[in-house]
């Protein structure tokens, strides 16, 4: 068995630009882009992303402003602060007291869109 491939942007980092991430990643710096990530992204308390994302699952404890496409759970913490609009496939979104949820949200579209047609 291997272990999953973790990526880390550490605080005081910034990117700009595409991100691909096979596995999962934690961000602790400044990122704007597109970024794609296979596994889990973790955006630390101290993170500013600016950024269109899909991903797997999302854990937000820092600051996050753009487009979030999810596949499986997104959580926002205490500390997390979440602008923009959210899709998800399925409907498994959970906000910690305190956190911050600004935007559109949309689960489980094709769903919908298959119920609106009956």
């Amino acid at each position: 068995m291997t272990a999953e491939n973790i990526s880390q942007i550490s605080e005081g980092v910034k990117i700009d630009g595409t991100l691909n991430f096979p596995g999962s990643v934690k961000i602790d710096g400044e990122v704007s882009g597109d970024i794609k990530v296979g596994g889990t992204l973790t955006i630390g308390k101290n993170a500013k992303v600016e950024s269109n994302i899909q991903t797997k699952d999302a854990i937000i404890s820092g600051y996050f402003e753009g487009e979030m496409h999810v596949s499986g759970q997104i959580e926002i913490t205490p500390t997390g602060k979440f602008i923009g609009d959210l899709i998800q496939d399925k409907e498994l979104f959970i906000i910690e007291k305190g956190g911050l949820f600004k935007g559109k949200s949309t689960a489980d579209a094709d769903k919908e869109k298959s119920i609106k047609k009956k």
